[in-house]
């Protein structure tokens, strides 16, 4: 399908609504999504930094 027949097909189509939704859903998904995974990152962040510390700590004794 060359891209301005499907560009035309998008414009005629009724079901521009339901496009809409599922777009706004998707999007909600992928915000939540990237709040998980940043309060992960954050954990992990901070269980590494401890190790680190832990570790040094051991060595310089």
């Amino acid at each position: 399908m060359k891209l301005t027949t499907f560009l035309k097909h998008i414009g005629t189509d009724n079901s521009g609504a339901t496009a809409i939704e599922y777009g706004l859903i998707v999007s909600l998904i992928v915000v939540a999504m990237i709040a998980a995974l940043n309060g992960v990152a954050n954990e992990t962040i901070a269980m590494w930094t401890d190790v680190s510390d832990t570790s040094e700590e051991s060595m310089s004794r």
